[in-house]
């Protein structure tokens, strides 16, 4: 959460750039780095990265001094700055998984989809053992939040934000923010009046900095108030800022920002006050047009016209073409929106904001469909502000926006209200994911958002729904070698595939149980999960997927030594594949089965049983089994001793292999012309 800056930059009126005040705690924390710590024996270094806290409430500014610290200590830690904030504006901690990975994101490091906290966090600190680098906490809740990300590397800095102490970190001192000096708090008020109407009233001057309890918040709030009606004086500003009542309900050190809040929000027109206290529900706080236009129910330029309003009284921060809510205005625009607007007008408006989103992922995955496609004509339907120019524009809005979308996915999910609403999400996601950056690519991002399906599916008990999330889950933690925990995800997904009376669910759970003992090496139960999986398919008479179970069958019937067993059901696919006209798939299985025979020491068998496979590829035209095949065919030769026969096998394979390929780059030409 980012608490309203002490830099003014992007304000009418404000000096760019420009950074007032806290020169003495900026040398404190700059001498505290060089500070010998407790850890320190015989004076070397600690072993782990320095860590510095700036402590202090929402709207001191505190978050902005990180900055400025860092942006002056940049030079001495080349290998840069990695940013993380821990406490979400609606008050969620973000858990250490989540920012582990997305710091490991951010050091483009893949990072094993469904890891833990521990195993995170390790890969974390893994990667920043040989680097040299700056890592901003930013509002920490507490020591368990920060301390499993501290890298164990004294070249390191850590820089940490939080309210108060981090009880349980060794060796910090806070550097606590109280308000501004009165110099400094003048001279950030200058920069949107203008130097004229300070000079004319110094003392009202004065006055503002202490009704804002010289927090550089308010101050802000105060100063976009005052230059957006240059014919005001500081002294008119005083006046009505001390018109403002106190909110009882807010603790003694958060009244004065909480005047400086509702003085700039009177002075919007309700239009304009109604968005900016829906902005509330704008996932992790981030906003574009897009967002606010679907909040408010109005036109896309409108909105970008109100959020540029928003960002000169300083009720926004601008972030490139986003706009983000102040954490320290976060609450106070939920408590307004919460007492001023109706439930029913608010989840309207959240519905209307998670349509939007969906039909920009529909957009964004459409544009990668080939022209003509019923995805591109829809495409074509939507609004202009709505589509992507090409494939490559998509891919950058989908990788900018993704930690907000799956926080607006996550949110959809936990709301409970809008449970359908919330499914064509996370679907409209995981379809734009898997298009522009592939499943493998992007599995960390679909197990969380599987989860979030599964979340649904058991509180709606929607038990088919919950039988794919668990696949799917039980298919990732196996791909990452969690076999356990995939056999777990996988009956359960059979229980609730019978559940649902889903027979496709039912077997390809039952497949996959089997595969997971498989990897177990249990090849008993694997044949017996086989087996049923395979009589179900009989019984549905899928005669493609009974072949692929008879090769499974084959298989770990091979591992366990049952080579006659073996035999038998490689046979039986390849009369299942030859039944169903697929001669690929019957070529690799006769290939299979002659491998069985080699392993049960009958050689002829076997290079008579691979000579048929070689024929099934050829008549397949698939050039890259044919070679496979006469290769294995040269191996077996060798074996019983005809070396001449083997090198004609060799040769053979060498050429189908430089047809592939030039073939391949035949194809390759042709697409680019």
């Amino acid at each position: 959460m980012t608490d309203q800056a002490v830099d003014s930059s992007g304000r009418a009126g404000a000096a760019r750039g420009q950074f007032f005040g806290r020169q003495r705690e900026l040398k404190a924390l700059r001498a505290d780095i060089e500070r010998a710590g407790l850890d320190t024996i015989a004076g070397r270094k600690s072993p782990r990265a320095r860590v510095l806290l700036i402590a202090g409430r929402p709207g001191s500014g505190r978050t902005a001094l990180a900055e400025e610290l860092i942006g002056r200590l940049a030079a001495a830690y080349p290998d840069g700055v990695l940013r993380a904030r821990l406490t979400e504006p609606g008050g969620r901690r973000v858990p250490t998984e989540e920012t582990a990975r997305d710091l490991l994101d951010t050091l483009g490091v893949p990072s094993p989809p469904g890891a833990d906290e521990d195993e995170l966090s390790g890969m974390v600190r893994d990667t920043l053992a040989n680097r040299r680098v700056v890592l901003l906490l930013d509002d920490a809740a507490d020591a368990e939040q920060v301390d499993p990300l501290l890298p164990d590397n004294s070249d390191c800095l850590a820089v940490a934000v939080a309210a108060g102490p981090l009880t349980g970190i060794p060796d910090v001192r806070p550097c606590t923010l109280g308000g501004m000096d009165a110099k400094a708090a003048i001279e950030l008020l200058g920069s949107f009046t203008g130097s004229v109407r300070i000079t004319v009233d110094p003392q009202a001057a004065e006055t503002v900095a202490e009704e804002c309890g010289g927090l550089p918040a308010g101050l802000l709030l105060v100063g976009g108030w005052l230059a957006a009606r240059p014919k005001a004086s500081v002294a008119d500003a005083t006046k009505q800022l001390r018109a403002v009542p106190d909110d009882d309900e807010q603790p003694q050190g958060a009244r004065p920002l909480s005047r400086a809040f509702r003085l700039a929000y009177g002075s919007l027109s309700p239009t304009s006050a109604r968005m900016l206290r829906l902005l509330a529900l704008a996932p992790a706080g981030v906003a574009d047009a897009h967002t606010a236009s679907a909040l408010s129910g109005c036109a896309v330029e409108d909105a970008q016209r109100v959020l540029d309003e928003f960002v000169q009284l300083g009720l926004l921060r601008l972030e490139g073409s986003r706009h983000r809510v102040p954490g320290s205005l976060a609450p106070l625009l939920r408590s307004l929106m919460e007492s001023q607007d109706k439930p029913a007008e608010v989840q309207l408006a959240r519905a209307r904001m998670l349509e939007r989103t969906v039909r920009q992922l529909q957009a964004c995955r459409a544009v990668t469909e080939p022209e003509g496609s019923p995805a591109r004509k829809m495409l074509a339907g939507l609004p202009r502000a709505m589509r992507f120019a090409n494939p490559s524009a998509a891919e950058t809005w989908l990788r900018s926006r993704q930690p907000v979308l799956m926080a607006s996915a996550r949110l959809a999910v936990e709301d409970g209200g809008l449970d359908t609403l919330a499914r064509r999400l996370v679907a409209a996601l995981v379809r734009a994911l898997a298009a522009h950056r592939g499943t493998e690519a992007a599995a960390p991002e679909l197990y969380g958002l599987h989860q979030l399906v599964l979340g649904v599916a058991e509180r709606r008990g929607l038990h088919r729904e919950q039988a794919a999330a668990l696949l799917n889950l039980g298919d990732l933690d196996a791909q990452t070698g969690r076999t356990a925990d995939a056999l777990a995800r996988y009956r359960a997904a059979l229980d609730a595939g019978r559940a649902a009376n889903d027979m496709y669910a039912t077997g390809r759970a039952m497949e996959s149980v089997g595969g997971a003992y498989q990897e177990l090496g249990d090849w008993h139960r694997a044949a017996d999960w086989f087996g049923r999986a395979l009589a179900q398919c009989q019984g549905r008479g899928e005669r493609a997927d009974e072949a692929r179970l008879y090769g499974r069958l084959g298989a770990v019937h091979s591992y366990a030594g049952l080579y006659g067993e073996a035999l038998r059901n490689w046979r039986a696919s390849v009369a299942g594949y030859r039944k169903v006209g697929d001669l690929a798939s019957q070529a690799r299985s006769l290939s299979e089965a002659a491998r069985v025979q080699e392993y049960a020491g009958r050689p002829e068998e076997s290079l008579h049983t691979c000579r048929q496979a070689v024929e099934w590829a050829r008549r397949a035209g698939d050039d890259r089994l044919q070679a496979a095949l006469q290769l294995r065919l040269a191996d077996t030769l060798d074996r019983l001793g005809d070396p001449a026969a083997a090198r004609v096998h060799r040769s053979t394979a060498e050429m189908l292999l430089n047809h592939e390929g030039s073939a391949y780059e035949i194809r390759s030409a042709s697409a680019q012309d």
